[in-house]
């Protein structure tokens, strides 16, 4: 019996898949992503293909698809790889009106049992887009991280004068809850952070401090502080961390922890939106 016949997606449906592994390797660049010699080579057939207005070749030999390894830092000294493979072939005769899910898997680290990768595994909705279930799979491992930490730990949010001062940006695909935004502004201090706020869909957060203090903060924000709202509505992830000439930090640019959304107009989304796909 014949196998399955497989088809190169519509040129309009690669195009797609093309701009989402080029603002993923963008998001992530360096060492935190890297992709197979043999996707490479059909990643740049693809792009040649489309530049030329050219159709790609048909594909009866299996679903051939990107294969990209990223590394996702969890906390300071964990973190994950992550098996992203992103289709560009289709099974049956008619092609599809939307372009195939990239399908997200975890490689089991040395630090979570195989169990656990099993069930944060089963736990990655195939409904979200790429970069929303990136950051799903960051907030479950962080939590998993927190609820595995002793309670009689020390508070974390001691200040730590000795290591240098970073800045960090953070996206949120949404942040608009006024309760959310308060946290955010009155939990900094105790942080020792600067720093501002600019909510919206989408929103930014900047915060100025030691790497430990602004962990510890995000970790508190999105375990304690938000602890009682559901995690789709807790999304944000961490887009830069500036840290300084030769990693020896960075100077303050704010005095205190401040929210400007008010203070900016109608042109702070498209700002929001750019540093989104740049970043």
């Amino acid at each position: 019996m014949a196998g399955p016949e497989w088809h190169m997606l519509p040129p309009e449906l690669i195009e797609h898949q093309i701009a989402q592994v080029d603002l993923l390797m963008a998001m992530y660049p360096g060492d935190e992503i890297t992709m197979e010699e043999s996707s490479r080579s059909l990643f740049d057939s693809l792009n040649s293909s489309l530049a030329d207005h050219a159709l790609p070749r048909p594909n009866t030999h299996g679903p051939s698809p990107i294969n990209l390894l990223l590394h996702l830092s969890i906390e300071e000294d964990k973190s994950l790889q992550l098996d992203i493979n992103v289709p560009f072939a289709y099974e049956g005769n008619a092609p599809p009106d939307e372009a195939p899910s990239i399908n997200v898997r975890i490689r089991q680290p040395s630090w979570l049992n195989r169990a656990t990768t099993t069930h944060l595994n089963a736990n990655i909705s195939e409904d979200e887009d790429l970069f929303t279930t990136i950051s799903s799979i960051q907030d479950a491992a962080s939590n998993h991280l927190t609820d595995q930490t002793p309670p009689d730990q020390p508070p974390t949010n001691t200040p730590t004068p000795h290591s240098p001062l970073v800045r960090a940006w953070f996206y949120f695909p949404s942040i608009s809850t006024r309760a959310k935004r308060l946290d955010l502004i009155t939990h900094a201090p105790s942080y020792s952070l600067t720093g501002f706020l600019f909510a919206g869909k989408p929103g930014l957060l900047c915060l100025e401090g030691t790497s430990p203090n602004i962990d510890s903060y995000m970790k508190f924000i999105k375990t304690e502080s938000w602890g009682d709202i559901p995690s789709h509505h807790k999304k944000v992830s961490e887009r830069l961390r500036e840290e300084g000439p030769e990693r020896k930090g960075v100077e303050r640019a704010f005095s205190d922890m401040q929210e400007i959304t008010d203070e900016i107009d109608s042109l702070g989304i498209g700002i929001c939106t750019a540093f989104h796909l740049r970043v």
